[in-house]
């Protein structure tokens, strides 16, 4: 794949003629609903031939394989193969580039997608390694209030994604840190949980238990690392995986009720691996900039990897962007969150340029309404993508992972394939 930023006087036509690919394939690969319409400073990738083997007498994919120093999975996935054991002479088969095998997960709230739940996980799904539902709250006797997760369930097992069930201190539509004491400071409360917890993983095939207790406060901090201590032992008795999503800390020490409750070190040597969260500096109630910046997350990723074994380490990467409406006031109207693809169809329908910030590596723009009423946009594209892509690259972690998965972003998906092999588990 091929980045191309839209110039002035750009259209489909002269960018298809400048990479020698067709008008269709630039349309199909970024999912253009309007091709005749496009803006300055919108992104594109562009799906341009890469080395292409005509299969001889006598080669398997195993010797092309090795020839080129690429998996054969790599080759039979690229080119769509069906029988991989017989392949006929004269096959031109498209040979990619050497990829870095790496872990995936996407987490998917089905309250956000709806109906379209398992439609969303299917786009997805041939690139994910797990997928973590988004969440089972634990409620203040211990039990668990359920998702309507068969749907994502069902396309998991499709696509050999390993499913992730989520429990966190989630009441009233956010995280509790009045819960999360309650909990933490209850034995047997803290075993109803995981005993739940557990019997929703052997009734729906959940093979990972995931933590995302958040909000905790200094004065939880041990209660939490005690909870999953306990918890791991039961877990991995069951014959499962657990994990814990943990807020993006600069250092040990960092001060907020975000924050104290997450102890790196601690957590890091209890559970299989762990979600950092880094995105969410712009946030719907703060005021606009972009939602994961590369070199905050850099600054995250450095201490994370001082703190817990790479092995262990799964990076953020956020699937959505915020339109503020201007002027910003602290406690007023909170940002629109959007998809890629809305931000970019945005930018169109008020026909402004997308510019690019270099030190965050993320585009936004601006612009009034039909009220008179100013607007920011910061977002994710494939540039802001491979940006972080390459961090995981020279990090050498276990991986990465999307928050959240609600489709209206398919450069994402062309980029992770061409940068990245996924291991799959199942």
């Amino acid at each position: 794949m091929q980045i191309h930023v839209v110039k002035l006087d750009d259209s489909i036509w002269k960018i298809a003629q400048i990479y020698g690919v067709s008008s269709q394939q630039i349309i199909d690969a970024n999912k253009l609903t309007d091709p005749g319409r496009i803006v300055v400073g919108q992104v594109l990738v562009i799906p341009t031939i890469g080395t292409v083997h005509t299969v001889h007498p006598g080669e398997s994919l195993w010797s092309i394989s090795r020839n080129y120093g690429v998996s054969v999975n790599d080759i039979v996935q690229r080119n769509h193969i069906q029988n991989p054991d017989s392949i006929p002479v004269g096959l031109r088969l498209y040979i990619p580039k050497p990829r870095l095998t790496i872990e995936t997960n996407a987490y998917i709230d089905p309250r956000m997608t709806g109906t379209r739940t398992g439609e969303v996980v299917d786009e997805a799904g041939e690139h994910l390694t797990y997928l973590a539902v988004f969440i089972y709250a634990v409620n203040r006797d211990g039990t668990l209030t359920p998702v309507e997760d068969q749907a994502p369930l069902n396309a998991a097992s499709n696509h050999k994604v390993v499913p992730i069930l989520v429990i966190g201190n989630f009441e009233a539509g956010t995280f509790s840190t009045e819960l999360a004491a309650t909990i933490l400071s209850n034995d047997s409360i803290q075993d109803r949980i995981i005993t739940e917890a557990l019997n929703v993983m052997a009734a729906k095939g959940y093979r990972v238990l995931d933590f995302d207790f958040e909000y905790l406060g200094r004065e939880n901090r041990e209660r939490y690392n005690n909870f999953l201590r306990k918890a791991s032992q039961r877990v991995r008795a069951a014959g499962y995986n657990i994990s814990a999503a943990l807020a993006p800390k600069l250092n040990a020490d960092q001060v907020g009720v975000l924050y104290e409750g997450h102890d790196y070190p601690a957590v890091g040597q209890i559970v299989d691996f762990i979600f950092f969260m880094t995105y969410e500096w712009g946030w719907s109630g703060g005021p606009p900039m972009a939602v994961s910046p590369i070199n905050q997350v850099g600054r995250v990723m450095e201490y994370a990897i001082s703190a817990v074994p790479k092995n262990k380490i799964m990076m953020g990467i956020p699937q959505y962007g915020y339109d503020w409406t201007l002027p910003y006031v602290r406690g007023g109207t909170w940002a629109r969150s959007i998809t890629p693809q809305q931000a970019v169809q945005l930018a169109i329908k008020y026909n402004v340029s997308i510019q690019y910030d270099p030190t965050s590596q993320a585009p936004f723009f601006t612009y009034a309404d039909e009220q008179g009423r100013n607007h920011t946009v910061w977002f994710e594209d494939a540039r802001s993508i491979q940006a972080k892509f390459n961090l995981v690259k020279e990090l050498g972690i276990r991986g990465f992972f999307f928050w959240v998965l609600r489709g209206g972003f398919p450069q994402n998906w062309l980029l992770l394939e061409d940068n990245f092999a996924v291991r799959k588990r199942l």
